[in-house]
């Protein structure tokens, strides 16, 4: 079907703030991220709503919700982590495992109640529910294809590492027994703390996606700090996403746009795309922002990307 582009612009964005809404980790249509096999674009030629970017890096500097965000758990990493060395080079186990398409034959501990405590690095603990094993096991199996599964033998309450907003913290994780694998796949066994209520609202879907768009999510922070990855959406003509950044003490504001937008008719197709963004300075503690939506970017996982044995 053909359309107008301006009309694609409009559903892009509501598909992209679908990904996003209220930090959700699903999505409210059935659009995903990853056209692109991995590849990353350049920032360079980013349009930006300076004043938009600035009036939300004031609006959480300093602010109550920013005082909030920081004494809560906030991953910003995975919170599944695969096998030993990774799954098997089978193309099988990866594609069961990019749709998420699991098999239990064994039984699962009952549910253990109480809390666990996740505990950081730098220092702090914070004292949060625990997911039984029975949900945890819910959120990696997402599908019901009669393609190839992972099976799924047993669990066991253990320990993670999880990159987090205040640097990497021990939680509690559900170890699952995977069919062929001498080591578990593990799965935080707690949910991320409830978002802060946001000092500043989101922008209206009238905006257009060539002047700020918003994110669909965070994928990776550099190792030392000094670039974020996330995803962006965009239509088939067009010349892709940018991103650029507004440094502050407390917070680094990313400001999303399409660019190269040209009028006339278009295919309504979305697509999703990394892009890796340079910082000055390391993120460190700081808050990772959307200036369309003037919420955290949240943790995302970028379809098909789980990793094989050499």
């Amino acid at each position: 079907m053909r359309t107008d582009f301006k009309r694609t612009a409009r559903i892009l964005t509501v598909l992209a703030l679908c990904a996003v809404g209220a930090g959700a980790a699903a999505g409210c249509g059935s659009a995903e991220a990853g056209n692109d096999g991995g590849k990353t674009r350049g920032t360079e030629s980013a349009p930006r709503s300076e004043a938009r970017d600035r009036r939300v890096a004031d609006a959480w500097d300093g602010s109550e919700a920013a005082r909030q965000w920081h004494e809560g758990y906030h991953p910003m990493g995975a919170v599944v982590q695969l096998p030993g060395a990774g799954l098997l080079s089978d193309a099988a186990d990866r594609r069961a495992y990019e749709i998420g398409n699991f098999e239990l034959r064994g039984k699962l501990p009952a549910p253990p109640g109480g809390s666990g405590r996740v505990t950081w690095r730098s220092g702090g603990s914070l004292t949060t529910p625990l997911m039984d094993a029975e949900k945890a096991y819910e959120t990696l199996d997402r599908a019901d294809s009669p393609g190839p599964r992972l099976t799924v033998t047993g669990a066991r309450l253990g320990e993670m590492t999880v990159v987090t907003s205040r640097g990497p913290a021990t939680v509690p994780a559900w170890l699952f027994t995977l069919e062929g694998y001498d080591s578990p796949l593990k799965r935080a066994a707690v949910s991320p703390s409830t978002l802060p209520r946001p000092p500043i609202g989101p922008l209206g879907q009238d905006v257009p996606a060539d002047v700020l768009a918003p994110l669909g999510g965070l994928t990776e922070v550099a190792g030392n700090g000094r670039s974020v990855t996330v995803v962006t959406h965009h239509g088939a003509c067009d010349d892709g996403p940018a991103v650029e950044a507004l440094e502050t003490s407390g917070s680094v504001v990313l400001s999303a746009a399409v660019t190269g937008v040209e009028d006339g008719p278009c295919t309504s197709e979305l697509r999703g795309e990394r892009v890796t963004v340079k910082l000055d300075r390391p993120v460190g503690d700081r808050i990772v922002l959307d200036a369309f939506t003037g919420r955290p970017v949240p943790y995302t996982e970028w379809p098909g990307n789980a990793p094989g044995r050499s």
